[in-house]
Order: structure tokens, then sequence, then C-alpha cells
């Protein structure tokens, strides 16, 4: 078996997609607008400062692919793609995180979701009442739709004075539970979580998150790395039992384990940041040599997509540039690595959430070649293209796309 490596820059978005406007996303457009807006100077702060500089990435052909996308030009400097490249559009329903993996993977989700209204006050009093009795706390704080960070904000020091655990949501499908490591407890915080998933799956609820922190002051507080996401198994085979059952290896850097609860996963490996999962890749990839080595990149979502930090999240995309000569020089003849997204999540954009969006499809190897792979009618394309790579058997979903 041949080795594949899938990199999930999560939420890089290549501008909204014909059903945006179902989602209020019509205009969105991720790395388009960010670009345009460090083309203006206005994503500049301390750390840096003008026009948006990720050359590898436009070598491989990110570029390209986000002018054709959106169809109108972008203030990049324009230059001969070394990768096959192109954008796809999402069939699954909703524009969440597990949707957007297991799409990617041969698996669309048609369906939707549960998710929680958007008023205060929106999880069921039934619901809050379980979660109390079941989990053994005395009460709970928020009880709304908030970004992580700001909620822990506003919440954290009542957190640790009263023990009661912070409870949010957002507009995907989604409970998350934000408590202190140390005054609250990890593992309790964890054994909560998994109280949690059992009350709201008759709701349809994708997932339960523990969100850890740290600090004693809203001015300190601050997120941890070990976040756990509590995820509904897929309900069918994706591109990673394909290759366990072909007794190849599946390695999930970050968050993938979670994702896919654990279904077709080897090992995991984690970091506290982009630039330690890539560290991470980078020793994945001198051991496995056979089989698919899954990286998701969550700071692009959750530093800065969700807190609409354009200058951030621009930073962010210059870092992990100047990683892609690492990953390069770690690639076997027959290696094929692919760039893409979940969904976006507009730093520009009114709100918190993600944003419906097309995303990158760019595949790179030292045997692929310059190849316009224009639009992809769904993420599984990238995932039977990786499956045909690798030898094994054919994804019920996706087309190959021809890398030759």
């Amino acid at each position: 078996m041949k080795r594949a490596i899938i990199l999930v820059l999560d939420s890089l978005g290549l501008g909204s997609s014909e059903d945006a406007h179902l989602y209020g996303d019509s205009g969105s457009d991720t790395l388009g607008h960010i670009i345009e807006e460090c083309d203006s100077s206005n994503a500049d702060n301390s750390e840096r400062s003008g026009p948006l500089l990720i050359p590898n990435l436009i070598r491989w052909g990110l570029g390209e692919a986000a002018i054709a996308s959106r169809n109108k030009p972008l203030p990049i400097t324009r230059v001969e793609p070394q990768g096959a490249f192109g954008y796809a559009k999402e069939v699954s329903a909703g524009k969440d995180t597990p949707s957007g993996h297991w799409e990617i993977c041969g698996l669309p989700v048609p369906f939707e979701w549960g998710t929680f209204p958007v008023i205060d006050n929106c999880f069921p009093a039934s619901l809050l009442k379980d979660l109390m009795e079941q989990g053994q706390i005395e009460g709970t704080l928020a009880n709304k739709h908030a970004s992580g960070t700001q909620v822990i904000e506003e919440f954290g020091e009542e957190h640790i004075a009263s023990g009661f655990p912070i409870c949010y949501t957002s507009a995907d499908s989604v409970f998350q539970i934000a408590a202190h490591e140390e005054h609250f407890g990890l593992e309790r915080l964890y054994k909560l979580c998994r109280v949690a998933k059992k009350l709201v799956d008759p709701l349809e609820i994708t997932r339960v998150i523990a969100r850890p922190f740290t600090g004693n002051s809203k001015d300190g507080f601050e997120r941890t790395a070990n976040r756990k996401d509590l995820t509904t198994p897929p309900n069918d085979l994706t591109l990673l039992d394909h290759i366990q059952d072909a007794n190849g290896q599946v390695v999930s850097v970050g968050k993938i384990g979670d994702i896919f609860s654990n279904q077709g996963v080897s090992y995991t490996v984690k970091a506290k940041n982009n630039m330690g999962l890539v560290d991470q890749l980078l020793s994945e990839m001198i051991k496995l040599k056979n089989g698919l080595i899954f990286v998701n990149l969550v700071d692009f979502d959750t530093k800065f997509g969700h807190r609409r930090d354009v200058a951030g999240y621009a930073l962010a995309l210059e870092q992990f540039d100047k990683r892609i000569p690492e990953i390069e020089s770690g690639l076997d003849n027959d290696d094929l690595v692919l760039i893409t997204a979940d969904h976006g999540c507009d730093p520009t954009w009114p709100g918190n959430d993600h944003t419906r969006e097309h995303v990158p499809v760019i595949f790179y190897g030292k045997s692929i070649k310059n190849n316009n792979l224009g639009k992809r009618d769904s993420f599984a394309d990238m995932g039977q293209t990786i499956a045909s790579h690798l030898g094994i058997k054919a994804l019920n979903n996706g087309k190959a796309c021809n890398l030759n």
C-alpha cells in the first residue's frame, strides 16, 4: 500500500457555495477576504503586516483554486501550480465539522443534525435537570449560543466560585461544556461530557465537546489542549475503514480520531497548536510509510475564524506555509498529499459561526503534475481519489480526480 496525507486546514473556505443563501452566508469567502484585508493593510498587527505571504501554498495551487472558486481576481502573485488544484462543494446538509470530514472520506451526511434555538436559555430545562442529576452537579452557567473564549471570560470567575460548569452551543450540532482543569477537574469534566452525550443523543446532537481551561481571572483564562470531542460514530464505512480493511494504518494527528469517534483510526497523536501538529506530522512521516496520516489544523477555526481575527488567521497561514518545505522533504516518490478544508469560517463575516463555502482540493506529490481539477460536485471526490491512489476498495460515493 502507498502512503497518503490529508491536511485539513480547518475552516479555510474558498468562497460561498451555490446554496450559501440557505445558511445566510452568500458572499462569505474565508481565504479571499483574508487576502483582500491583508492587501489593504487591514490585517496588520504586531506580528505581521502587508500582503498575505503564502508562496508555497500558491505554488501548490491554492491561489488558482481560490480564483476559480470565486470567479474573480485576487491580489496575489500568480505562478504556474506544481500540483493538481480545484475546489469542491458540499453535499452534506450542514456546515459542521463531522459532516465535512465524513464527506471528505466518502460519507456525505444528507440529513440535518439537531441544533439548539438561537435564544437565551436555549437548552431544554429537562436536559439540564437530567445533566445535573446524572452528572452530580448543583447547577450550570451560560445556557446560550456563545463564542468559547467569550463565554469563559464572561462566566469563568463565577464557575470557579460556584463549581457550576459552563454549558453553551453554536449554530453547529453541538453541546459544549467548559470547566476549569484544576478547580473542577479534567477527568470530572470528561465524565460529565460522557453523561451529556447520552442525554443529547435523542436530540440528534452530533457532538459534546469538553472545553477545559486554566487561569484565575477573566484576563488570564486560557483554553488548553485537553479538549475532547465525543462524536456520534459514522453511520457507514468511510475511507478510514477501507484502509484498515486492507491492512493499512490510519494515524490521527489532532482531533481526527474524535471526529470519527475513533472508527477506522489506528492511533492518535495530539499537540497544543498548529505548529505542534505539524511537528507531529513530520514525526509520523518518519514512522509510517504506508496508509494514511490524517491531520486537522484546528487553530485556523477555533482561534481565528470563530474569533473573527483576520490578522491572526493570516499569520497562522503564513506560519504553516513556511513549514511546507519540511513536509516536501519528507515525501517519498509515490506519496500523495491533499490540502483541503471541512467548511468555511470567514473572519470578516458577521457572527461567530462557520460559513457555507467551497473548499480547496489541492493534491501534491513528486509524481503529480499541474492539472486543473475544476469544480468537484462532492467532497467525496477527494476520498475516492485517495482510495484509488492507495489501491484499495472504491468508496460508495465520489468520483476520483484525474491526477495524470
